[in-house]
């Protein structure tokens, strides 16, 4: 199974984001961090965020940049329960069940980013439009070996 994790190609995430999430942990998109946000409401870092960032799942830190990587099904199973955890901790999610429904639908939607090769860089450049948050994906696949 394939899934999304962070990377860092470079220093500038430490000096975009708030919080910074670490190379190598596991990600998804992030927008629901967004969603009961006005355009005009997101300044500084937080726009920067909303535009470019994956949420890191182990330290919820953004990063401008996720691989595509292999998971275990015992670590997208951590990943789901985690993500559950912060959204009854953080985001006022009814339950633990109701909680747990939302992180696997999280989890799916990042998981369908990476039908991609193995390696794939992905790059997200997010709005708001019409009817809610747009994400557009950007990627840049491995090169084969010469």
């Amino acid at each position: 199974m394939r899934f999304p994790r962070t990377i860092r190609l470079d220093a500038s995430d430490i000096a975009t984001f708030a919080a910074v999430a670490e190379p190598g942990e596991w990600a998804v998109s992030g927008a629901f961090a967004f969603s009961d946000r006005e355009p005009g409401m997101l300044i500084g870092k937080d726009l920067h965020a909303f535009r470019t960032g994956f949420l890191g799942i182990a330290s919820f830190g953004w990063s401008s940049l996720i691989a595509v990587s292999d998971i275990s099904a015992a670590e997208y199973e951590t990943v789901i329960e985690t993500l559950a955890h912060h959204f009854v901790d953080h985001f006022d999610a009814p339950d633990h069940a109701s909680a747990r429904t939302f992180a696997e639908e999280e989890c799916k939607f990042a998981q369908g980013l990476c039908d991609r090769p193995l390696g794939t860089l992905i790059a997200v450049d997010r709005s708001f439009g019409p009817q809610g948050i747009v994400e557009r994906i950007r990627t840049v696949e491995p090169q084969p070996d010469k």
